[in-house]
């Protein structure tokens, strides 16, 4: 069974959009919805997603971790995570379940074919978070931050999400290295709109994100 995980957080307005052009891609979407204090939950379920609610608003992390564990408890064999945003192009999917046919992690890049309407101070933010990344954990990926992935079930029960926020993705990228997934990438596209602009890391956000993860990098 192929699963979509989508974390959300206050995002009845395109929630509905991500899991109707996910469907027909999957077998099951999964929506975690993280708190929300708007309608995310009941658009994602009249759209035809699996709701998990969080009580409280936990952050990307502790949704991913949720919906990962969840998917794989209702049959998941490919988990594939993306935005709930409009961010990714769910007919994309196809790329990620054919690559885990060979691997156990495939990271969807924005930055191989530079396909989309990717903005500068992005891919610059990227290149910087892609080298944090390697300088942490050591592994040097095209897209640290890429919230489009796919794991093996394999993969996903081994997986060890601790941290509950922004920090997931070079976290994710930990793991890899730390365990030893076969793993690859493949060209995504990028879909920015004022909307998914509005959604995305500032770059307050980013310094709290980089000490996050340099405290992480001390634990680990």
């Amino acid at each position: 069974m192929i699963v979509a995980v989508v974390p959300a957080y206050n995002e009845e307005q395109e929630v509905g959009n991500v899991v109707r052009n996910t469907l027909p891609f999957v077998d099951r979407v999964l929506v975690v919805d993280d708190g929300s204090t708007d309608n995310t939950a009941q658009v994602a379920r009249d759209a035809g997603a699996v709701v998990v609610a969080h009580a409280i608003n936990r952050g990307l992390g502790a949704s991913l971790g949720t919906g990962i564990k969840s998917a794989r408890k209702i049959g998941g064999k490919k988990i594939i995570t993306l935005d709930a945003d409009g961010q990714h192009l769910a007919e994309e999917i196809p790329l990620f379940v054919r690559a885990l046919d060979g691997h156990e992690v495939v990271l969807g890049s924005r930055m191989i074919e530079m396909k989309g309407n990717m903005p500068a101070f992005r891919r610059a933010a990227q290149r910087v978070g892609n080298m944090l990344t390697y300088v942490m954990f050591g592994l040097m990926v095209s897209d640290s931050q890429s919230g489009f992935r796919g794991f093996s079930a394999a993969a996903a029960d081994a997986l060890e999400i601790k941290t509950d926020r922004m920090e997931v993705s070079s976290e994710i990228i930990s793991e890899i290295q730390k365990s030893g997934f076969k793993w690859t990438e493949v060209p995504i596209t990028a879909i920015y709109t004022e909307y998914s602009l509005s959604k995305g890391q500032s770059f307050t956000v980013g310094i709290k994100t980089a000490l996050k993860l340099f405290i992480h990098r001390i634990k680990s």
